[in-house]
């Protein structure tokens, strides 16, 4: 399971905020930018993995598609919002003045929002009779959705520390950054969970 605590580690979200009298000039922000980059593209590769087992899996004669609940459709409007409200506080932030907290708070709260409709998900499959080992399709789903789920939450620390730093005063500058790799980091969750939940609903 080593591939499993690599991927889980998330070595990006300690340099999410820069510590006190820590570096934050272009040079730090960008390679900032490029840990979180590849980060992804290894989070990618083992996601294509994952694809590649449920196709596979799929030709199996024991394969019985599952019911998806209604709640994903919400939970996907959800993340929709989070990553829209996220770009907006990234613009905002870019600027000289102008108010981003509102935007970074909304886009933080429509991720929570997210997280407890797909545990409403994972209640109404079990009340269904669905587990995670009852079939290899709600296997996948279970371990998709943990996932990605898992990654979110690595994704509300970093949101939480930038939250606290602005409310106590950080300056701007040293904020920026940090909103910005929230805000990409949305991007790339809702990406990948569009691609995960028309895989699921296609199969």
């Amino acid at each position: 399971m080593g591939w499993f605590n690599r991927v889980t580690e998330m070595p990006w979200l300690d340099q999410g905020l820069p510590a006190e009298g820590e570096q934050t000039g272009e040079f730090a922000g960008s390679a900032k930018k490029v840990a979180l980059v590849m980060f992804l593209a290894v989070v990618t590769s083992i996601f294509l993995l994952f694809f590649v087992a449920y196709a596979e899996r799929m030709e199996l004669g024991d394969w019985y598609p599952i019911e998806e609940p209604f709640v994903l459709w919400i939970n996907t409007a959800l993340l929709v919002l989070a990553s829209i409200a996220m770009q907006r506080a990234r613009k905002i932030s870019a600027q000289e003045d102008g108010t981003f907290e509102l935007p970074l708070l909304g886009g933080g709260v429509f991720a929570l929002a997210f997280l407890v409709g797909q545990y409403m998900a994972w209640e109404q499959l079990r009340d269904a009779g669905f587990y995670a080992a009852s079939t290899p399709a709600s296997s996948f789903f279970y371990l998709f959705t943990a996932l990605h789920g898992i990654h979110l939450v690595g994704g509300l620390y970093v949101w939480l520390r930038t939250v606290i730093r602005s409310r106590r005063g950080a300056e701007r500058e040293k904020i920026r950054h940090s909103v910005e790799l929230c805000s990409v980091y949305w991007h790339y969750l809702l990406l990948l969970w569009v691609v995960l939940f028309a895989l699921m609903l296609n199969t």
